[in-house]
């Protein structure tokens, strides 16, 4: 397929499939003549991955390229191309925050996490901010719990024939459920609540 046919398939503007090429994140075309190149459905794949992490994502290009380059190193698996997606998905805490707390926590839980894990950050962030108001922690554990359940789900649905689809997938499953979670949660909330507190 030409170009324009690419951009009509995939919704993505020929300017921007154009950016995507100068900018290395789109392998080019099969070249036909000194202006002109075909595409093919990999081209289709690649560029409904990069349209899920930066518009769904929101990463930056930088942060895509390096998806990316993950994503096509066939030496890393596919746990670390995910982890590499996860990683570049906001929100992103400081470096310098003690992930120590955190750490303990998912040790004593028996997960396996890295220790340049993000989110080991922004759990000791949450963790912290939790004690400065005088909140209690013992819920960590009924959470974690509920999380894994979570998780279990969504990666029993990563597709696992194409390495690309596995990333969007789980970077736009991550995006998308997280508001569906916390509505859950809250609406959840409000059952028990009715139930121990309301008048019936």
């Amino acid at each position: 397929m030409r170009i324009s046919e690419l951009s009509r398939t995939t919704g993505v503007p020929v300017a921007t499939v154009k950016y995507y090429l100068r900018e290395g994140l789109l392998p080019p075309g099969l070249q036909t003549s000194a202006t002109q190149a075909t595409y093919g459905e990999h081209h289709v794949e690649r560029l409904r991955l990069i349209r899920a992490l930066v518009e769904v994502g929101g990463l930056s290009i930088a942060a895509v390229r390096d998806v990316l380059g993950c994503l096509d190193d066939e030496g890393h698996t596919l746990h670390r191309a995910l982890g590499a997606a996860h990683g570049a998905l906001p929100p992103h805490a400081d470096q310098g925050v003690d992930s120590t707390p955190a750490r303990e926590l998912v040790d004593a839980l028996g997960w396996r996490v890295h220790d340049s894990a993000p989110a080991l950050r922004q759990l000791a962030r949450a963790m912290s901010a939790l004690e400065a108001v005088g909140m209690p922690l013992d819920r960590l554990e009924t959470y974690a719990q509920a999380a894994h359940a979570v998780a279990e789900a969504d990666v029993a649905t990563v597709p696992g024939a194409s390495r690309a689809e596995a990333v969007r997938n789980a970077v736009v499953g991550t995006v998308l459920y997280e508001p569906v979670l916390l509505a859950l949660r809250r609406l959840a909330q409000e059952d028990v609540s009715a139930r121990w507190f309301g008048a019936g």
